[in-house]
């Protein structure tokens, strides 16, 4: 399935080989509902669409319903990459009229299909989503003396509540909130999640147990894979995107990450012996840094003991000694690990420019 989230769950219905007939792709929009047929060769590669309006005018021009759909198919529709946002996505649909937007990869096979209707009204999410909020927040001081760090507030509200409204917005009602420092402020506010039309539960914490070991105070094992994210991450990146790329790659844990650059303040010489052999200016080292977003799938929880205190790196290594797969989800968007006072200045200076 492809890595965005905005998208038909039963896209491949809508699939029909370059060899058919016009009354198989009218049998194709029958079946699928979405009201276009993706045409693909045999080695999947989109041909191009047709839509309920394309066959009436072919039908109008004199084309029988045997009439091969590689004569009639629209060769040149409106694509997208897989790595399109969502907004982009509903920019691109709404400037060009359109209502289904076919999804492909570089070699122009179809991964997905954007639907109008189902990016406006995404459908619900059984997954639940685990939000780490148990920390003391020291180096946030004096903000958190008397506020745990998820609820400083951005743009006028708790990043808590920016974390659940936009995971919303993709469909995802189901919430787990991990908490200890100062937890009964965040029961205050949220409560039971009704009035932002949600479902909030709670982990208690005695003591830290880390990203993953709060994990095992889950008292119902989940049925379908899991989201965890840190309480105190501002970012434009969409849960769904990273749970659909997690499931295509039949993965049991996915670690978002994000690109990090760090640049030598001087001059590099590379030798061989004591003779040199190049100079580089001062060098970029770019390495990818784990950005605290994660998918679990319910058996990477065998890996976690009741009570244990574990991080998420320590879980993933425990699966990669099971030869489990474990791969990583890389980030483009926006990201803002809110961990200074600075950086939450910072955020709500960004937020109001906005």
């Amino acid at each position: 399935m492809n890595p965005i989230e905005l998208e038909s769950a039963n896209w491949r219905h809508a699939v029909l080989n370059n060899k058919s007939t016009i009354q198989q792709a009218i049998q194709c929009l029958d079946v699928s509902g979405m009201q276009i047929v993706l045409v693909v060769s045999d080695d999947e590669v989109l041909v191009g669409t047709l839509t309920d309006g394309d066959i009436r005018r072919a039908l109008l021009k004199g084309y029988s319903l045997q009439t091969p759909v590689d004569e009639v198919v629209h060769t040149t529709p409106l694509l997208a990459p897989p790595e399109m946002g969502r907004d982009v996505v509903l920019q691109l649909m709404k400037a060009n009229r359109v209502r289904q937007l076919p999804v492909v990869d570089v070699d122009r096979r179809v991964v997905g299909l954007h639907l109008w209707d189902e990016i406006l009204s995404p459908s619900i999410r059984q997954n639940s989503i685990v939000i780490m909020a148990g920390g003391k927040g020291a180096r946030l001081r004096p903000f958190t003396e008397n506020c745990p760090k998820p609820m400083l507030k951005v743009g006028g509200k708790p990043m808590l509540e920016h974390i659940i409204e936009r995971a919303k917005v993709d469909g995802f009602i189901n919430f787990i909130v991990a908490i200890h420092y100062l937890g009964r402020v965040i029961e205050d506010y949220f409560k039971d999640g009704s009035d932002w039309g949600v479902s909030i539960k709670y982990l208690r914490e005695k003591s830290p147990l880390g990203t993953a070991g709060a994990l095992s105070l889950i008292s119902e094992s989940p049925q379908h894979p899991i989201i965890v994210t840190n309480g105190d991450l501002m970012t434009d990146l969409r849960f769904g995107e990273i749970l659909e790329f997690h499931t295509r790659h039949s993965a049991v844990a996915t670690m978002a990450v994000r690109q990090y650059e760090l640049q030598n303040p001087f001059g590099v010489v590379k030798t061989k012996g004591l003779e040199i052999v190049s100079f580089e200016e001062k060098p970029i080292h770019r390495s990818y840094v784990n950005a605290g977003i994660y998918v679990l799938d319910p058996s990477a929880f065998n890996r976690l003991d009741g009570g244990e205190s574990c991080d998420m790196p320590t879980l993933f290594s425990r699966l990669q000694e099971d030869k489990r797969k474990v791969i990583v989800f890389p980030m483009h968007e926006p990201w803002h690990d809110i961990g200074y006072p600075e950086d939450l200045l910072l955020a709500n200076k960004r937020e109001a420019s906005e």
